[in-house]
């Protein structure tokens, strides 16, 4: 065989080897986020959920969770097609990345404060968590991780973008490619360290409230169990997220001791269970545990189709 057909042959396993790869990954991938936009709509589709504040805030967690799911999927397809970007397109979907990451654990902070007041000062929940008030945590949310974006773009200013021959990029677009650096990346270790630690002190101090609440003889023992039970899932799901923000560094740590097949293979696989996977879950915790939602969520889930259990939105 001569050099040119071995070259080509080698080059053609290695483009089936990246579409096979690229296909495995992103099938489930595309399934999540066919879960996360029927939520979306399902939340959309009835005035019980628009209404309420625990559905508006959960809507809030969906969209946030939905974007990164879709930054990270592109992001994912440009490295399986081998696309290098310039840096100005890439920073704005590395921004874009950071940004829905961050808006992820502050709400689950607003969400377990609203199950707090709900078994703790029933009473008091109409007059607490009002739509005006949820939507006032809502701006404070997102201004935050707005914030922590403008901090993020005024570190790169200082980066000499004027000495590049090009602003063609020479690597895959990443988070780690923009955070340039050491200023830039402990800045990021900082702030995403503040944001998980706040939000886990805040998680946890409601569930040991709503324990407390529960011993009460005044207090709903359904609905403080329920409630007990959803801040476990948020605590579950802020360790998830966290574990997604560390992703990079146990990429770098696991290709230092194996061979880069595998490692491609470990990659793509983690990708869907850290990084894809615990975004989806909200939409499935919810989607399934909730009674008002579920059977509209499986009613839009079977294309609108009669459910064998006669279960009508």
């Amino acid at each position: 065989m001569s050099r040119t057909a071995q070259t080509n042959t080698t080059t053609g396993d290695a483009l089936l080897h990246r579409v096979m790869l690229g296909t495995v990954t992103s099938v489930p991938c595309c399934i999540f986020l066919f879960i996360n936009v029927t939520m979306l709509f399902t939340l959309r589709s009835k005035a019980v959920f628009r209404e309420s504040s625990r559905y508006i805030l959960l809507f809030n967690l969906l969209v946030a969770d939905t974007m990164h799911m879709t930054v990270g999927q592109i992001m994912f397809i440009l490295s399986v097609c081998r696309t290098r970007l310039s840096y100005p397109v890439c920073g704005l979907l590395v921004m874009l990345a950071i940004f829905t990451n961050e808006v992820s654990p502050l709400t689950l902070v607003v969400m377990s404060l609203e199950r707090y007041v709900a078994v703790c000062q029933p009473l008091r929940h109409a007059t607490i968590i009002t739509i005006t008030n949820t939507a006032l945590a809502i701006m404070v949310v997102w201004a935050i991780s707005s914030l922590n974006i403008l901090v993020h773009v005024l570190l790169l200013l200082d980066f000499p973008f004027e000495d590049l021959d090009t602003l063609q990029m020479k690597e895959f677009c990443g988070t780690h490619v923009m955070l340039i650096g050491p200023m830039s990346d402990d800045y990021d270790r900082a702030f995403t360290c503040l944001v998980f630690v706040s939000a886990a002190a805040v998680i946890i101090s409601t569930y040991i409230g709503v324990m407390v609440a529960a011993r009460s003889a005044s207090t709903d023992k359904a609905s403080a169990r329920k409630a007990r039970n959803t801040l476990l899932l948020h605590l579950v799901q802020l360790g998830l997220i966290l574990l997604s923000t560390i992703h990079n560094s146990v990429v770098g740590s696991i290709a230092r001791i194996v061979t880069r097949p595998i490692l491609l293979i470990i990659l793509n696989t983690l990708y869907v269970l850290v990084i894809m996977l615990p975004r989806c879950l909200s939409s499935l915790i919810y989607g399934l545990r909730d009674k008002t939602i579920r059977p509209v969520l499986l009613y839009h889930l079977c294309c609108r189709l009669k459910l064998k259990a006669g279960v009508s939105p």
